[in-house]
């Protein structure tokens, strides 16, 4: 199935306020969303957790029972989808990402494989928000990946820059992984740009045949990364966490449409969208 390309959905992201965009927050939300984009293709959905009290829904939740309130809404809506949980938290203490993993059991966890200053600077020269380390030393990494391989759950190896792809294959020399997978991330202003002449050279410091995705993060220019990286045999995600942006510049009014365009996309250079079952056969 080397030609079938996955899509994932990331429905919603970490602090998007939903007063201003249309991202979804409470469990019916979420499952409504995530069945527009699996209807579009989508075959896994990135999921983060927000608070679910009035007017706090720009916020981060690590409520175990808002996690579970949410996978529960999202398999029903959709039979056979793959689930991916959000784990990434500044600071060493992952007690709040283990507890939704533990209680609700994904397929997936986006495993953050390495260090990020978290940076960018407004047009007028200033800071956008105080600069931030978003730190993942090797350590928490690994309690991270130790805990998915006792819950039979796949990490997903977040990169953000050369170096932590090139680390990837240090934590499976040292034993840490036996199958990694790479996420691409790029479109951070302090991490790879979102540049698709860049994916030939990150493809040759990943290992063979390990899978890997995009996860491209801008407006009209996240679609040229995309089309690469379906051209050259990875695989897919978008939605309103990553952009807003379709291919014609204008917004997406939900994430329906913006698995619409990347499906539509894969297609035109080759490749043909994968089932839920055939999603589950290539990443598990």
């Amino acid at each position: 199935m080397t030609h079938k390309a996955v899509i994932t959905c990331a429905l919603t992201g970490v602090l998007t306020d939903p007063s201003r965009h249309p991202v979804p927050v409470t469990p019916a939300q979420m499952a409504a969303e995530a069945k527009s984009a699996f209807d579009a293709g989508a075959s896994i959905m990135h999921i983060h957790f927000r608070r679910q009290q009035p007017g706090k829904g720009h916020l981060p939740s690590w409520e175990p029972q808002v996690a579970q309130e949410i996978a529960e809404a999202i398999r029903h809506a959709c039979p056979g989808v793959l689930l991916n949980f959000t784990t990434g938290v500044i600071g060493r203490d992952q007690s709040g990402p283990l507890a939704c993993l533990e209680q609700s059991r994904p397929e997936i966890a986006a495993c953050n494989a390495g260090s990020l200053n978290y940076l960018k600077v407004t047009s007028d020269g200033n800071w956008a928000w105080p600069p931030m380390l978003f730190d993942n030393p090797a350590d928490k990494v690994e309690e991270m990946v130790s805990h998915c391989q006792r819950w039979a759950i796949r990490p997903e190896f977040e990169c953000f820059d050369l170096g932590i792809v090139r680390s990837v294959a240090m934590y499976q020399q040292v034993g840490m992984v036996t199958r990694p997978n790479y996420n691409l991330v790029m479109g951070v202003a302090s991490g790879m740009p979102a540049d698709p002449d860049l994916l030939p050279l990150l493809r040759r410091y990943m290992l063979p045949e390990a899978l890997w995705q995009t996860t491209v993060i801008g407006r009209r220019e996240i679609w040229p990364v995309h089309r690469r990286t379906a051209e050259l045999g990875g695989h897919l995600r978008t939605g309103l966490e990553d952009s807003f942006y379709l291919p014609d510049g204008s917004r997406a009014r939900g994430n329906g449409e913006m698995i619409s365009a990347l499906a539509t996309l894969a297609e035109e250079t080759g490749r043909s969208i994968a089932s839920p079952e055939e999603a589950r056969a290539i990443y598990l």
